[in-house]
């Protein structure tokens, strides 16, 4: 079985749902965790928002942390993900933003992503560096995200998966 069924079963197990939040990944992430069969138990909806104003828009992320710390930082994918847990009415939100590339933004280099996770019991983030092409960065981050929301699923669930 692979990380993503194994999440998909703990959700179904919890009896939770997530909704996702995409700056680098730019939907990938929303189309991994619906390929399996069954993934309308579990996935309520997403939101793609790669231009900084939308993360403010449609994800509540706050003006003063776009101005302070910047749309590549933890504070601004934790809010990323609490907005969509909130907007999308689910039980988790997880969302990446970062670096890609071809180039670096903000000052940081190609390869520096955060992954967030919005749960009952608060906001956790992840910093990763990252590196390979435009694609697998935004596939490593992808596979790292579900390996992290399987991980708080477990310990918060200890009976689950």
């Amino acid at each position: 079985m692979s990380a993503l069924d194994d999440l998909l079963a703990a959700l179904r197990d919890a009896d939770a749902t997530v909704a996702t939040a995409e700056s680098l990944t730019a939907g990938r992430l929303a189309a991994m965790l619906t390929d399996p069969p069954g993934a309308s138990e579990t996935y309520r909806g997403g939101f793609v928002t790669y231009a900084t104003e939308l993360k403010h828009k449609l994800l509540g992320v706050p003006e003063s942390v776009i101005e302070t710390v910047g749309v590549v930082s933890a504070e601004c994918a934790a809010a990323m993900a609490a907005g969509a847990r909130e907007e999308a009415g689910a039980t988790y939100g997880l969302s990446t933003t970062g670096v890609a590339g071809p180039e670096e933004q903000e000052g940081k280099p190609v390869g520096t992503v955060f992954v967030g996770i919005s749960g009952p019991h608060g906001e956790t983030t992840a910093q990763l560096g990252l590196s390979g092409s435009r694609g697998e960065i935004q596939r490593d981050t992808c596979l790292y995200a579900v390996e992290e929301l399987l991980g708080l699923l477990r310990r918060e669930h200890r009976t689950v998966g």
